[in-house]
């Protein structure tokens, strides 16, 4: 999962002539590591140190060397970049830690995290934030329209790459989430993930600079195999369905954008 999103923060610093930033990328590859640690053991370890697993004491020392890096490259950013970061890393942290009233949730966690239908629209908004405009931003870069615009589309992006672990997780998720297929089905999700990778496409006529030949093509690529991966997604997936290939994809991408540049 970091190195999906350093590869999305780094095709928007391709996307928009960037030099190549060491100390943005290498934070948000540290930062993402910190984070999903974070978000996906903090209910299970706690503070309950002395009966945790091997492999679990293994993560958190693994999550500490990562948050260690992660202080070191934020020290090297911009000064105005800090406040967005903040931003992002509330929501995360909101994410996982009970702080609101128990009417608000599904069960004893109090998190953002168990807001019936809100888990895939907060991830995609961190993800779309974390590598458009933060990269952008640390670089001095305008926001303006085609910023906006290419957030929306990794925000789109990020959203469909979600619905085959929501298909996944179908077997094991409370019906008190409200996931997107719970909530339209399975084949209706399927659907709902190829009309917004339309969008997406659609979308990239709306900016003012031209896209290459080349980039519409691998674009093109990019869309048809996260469809084909949608449309084959099902509850009972190999082990490396979601977690690997459907993950890899914004890998490959920027592979191919290396490439063929």
């Amino acid at each position: 999962m970091a190195l999906a999103v350093y590869s999305l923060s780094y095709l928007t610093l391709l996307e928009y002539d960037i030099s190549y930033d060491e100390n943005i990328l290498y934070f948000i590859f540290f930062a993402t590591i910190t984070g999903y640690n974070f978000v996906k053991y903090f209910g299970i370890a706690k503070f309950h140190h002395r009966s945790l697993t091997n492999w679990l004491k293994a993560i958190q020392v693994f999550s500490l060397f990562s948050f260690i890096l992660m202080l070191y490259y934020v020290s090297q950013l911009h000064t105005n970049t800090l406040f967005y970061i903040l931003i992002f890393a509330l929501i995360t942290f909101l994410y996982a830690i009970p702080f609101l009233p128990k009417r608000f949730f599904l069960d004893g966690q109090h998190n953002l995290r168990t807001i019936s239908g809100l888990k895939i629209y907060l991830i995609a908004l961190v993800w779309s934030g974390v590598t458009v405009f933060i990269p952008l931003i640390n670089n001095d870069y305008y926001i303006n329209t085609d910023v906006v615009i290419t957030a929306a589309q990794l925000y789109v992006f990020v959203l469909v790459l979600m619905l085959p672990f929501e298909i996944r997780d179908l077997r094991y998720d409370s019906l008190k989430l409200s996931t997107v297929p719970q909530k339209i089905g399975v084949k209706q999700t399927k659907m709902l993930g190829v009309l917004l990778l339309s969008v997406f496409f659609i979308l990239e006529f709306f900016k003012n600079e031209t896209s290459s030949a080349t980039k519409i093509f691998i674009l093109i690529g990019i869309l048809t195999l996260t469809a084909m991966l949608v449309l084959f997604a099902k509850k009972e997936q190999c082990k490396y369905y979601s977690a690997f290939w459907v993950e890899g994809l914004p890998i490959l991408w920027l592979i191919l954008v290396l490439y063929f540049n």
